[in-house]
């Protein structure tokens, strides 16, 4: 199929210069020019670079067990999660919030004909993460002979507001077009934010007196504050060439933070850039 392919185009190629040949007039102004500006010569892409970038993303966070730790500090050697095991209950699902950010990228390239190596250092400022609250009611009967009726309430939330990547490049250049793929290391700069609270009660309807109700109220929280996060990275992108040193981006980059609350961050970014 690919010999078909390339025969054919070999036909249509020599039946059109042989047409251009035979009918067109030899026009100065079409020589070189246009055809000299085609993506199909050779470009140099080594040295260093440097550029600016900007991009929407988004966070697609886990906040199931957040605030597991948590719970499990409030409810020690108690009967109420020795019993019902709150501590473990799955409070949280998955939240997808998007952001936006900007930021800059410098790097160095070594090429070998078409074949493009590199080491590079992407950075973004803004705003991505997002938050979620959610409870879980139920009743049970614990080692003690109380029955304990428990809300449990998980609230947590993640702020990314810097995030860097230092990755290796590897790419296979197309004339003015450098397609690429990364992967490498990422930290980030976040505010996690997480409390839990468990309120209810435990009633012994075994009393001597009648009915005894002990009521429950914990909560505690945890927060940490422009902590470091890092994790992962990988993606895709190109660069075009437009002039002089001058190139044009375009990627995506996928990011993944481990932290208490499972974060990952998908970016599009568009980028302005120059090669030395």
């Amino acid at each position: 199929m690919r010999g078909l392919l390339l025969a054919a185009v070999a036909v249509v190629s020599g039946t059109a210069s042989g047409a251009s040949a035979a009918d067109m007039p030899d026009l100065p102004f079409l020589r070189g020019g246009f055809t000299d500006g085609m993506s199909t010569a050779r470009v140099d892409w080594q040295g260093v670079y440097f550029g600016g970038q900007g991009g929407i993303g988004e966070s697609d966070m886990n906040f199931t067990g957040a605030t597991q730790s948590i719970a499990a500090h409030l409810l020690a050697d108690t009967t109420i999660d020795t019993s019902g095991g709150v501590s473990s209950w799955p409070v949280g699902g998955k939240v997808s919030v998007r952001g936006t950010g900007f930021g800059g990228f410098a790097g160095y390239n070594s090429q070998w004909d078409e074949v493009v190596l590199g080491l590079e250092f992407s950075y973004m400022h803004g705003n991505f993460g997002g938050g979620q609250s959610d409870s879980i009611s139920r009743s049970f009967a614990d080692s003690a002979g109380y029955t304990d009726s428990v809300t449990y309430t998980g609230t947590s939330s993640i702020s990314v507001s810097d995030m860097a990547t230092f990755r290796g490049r590897a790419g296979y250049a197309f004339g003015s077009f450098l397609p690429y793929m990364f992967g490498g290391v990422a930290l980030g700069r976040a505010d996690i934010v997480r409390s839990a609270s468990v309120v209810g009660s435990q009633v012994n309807p075994n009393a001597v007196t009648g009915f005894q109700t002990i009521p429950v109220n914990l909560a505690a929280s945890d927060g940490e504050y422009n902590h470091l996060v890092y994790g992962y990275s990988a993606g895709l992108g190109v660069d075009v060439m437009l002039k002089a040193g001058l190139f044009l981006r375009a990627e995506w980059e996928y990011i993944r933070f481990t932290s208490a609350v499972d974060t990952s961050i998908n970016t599009v970014r568009l980028g302005l850039g120059y090669k030395f």
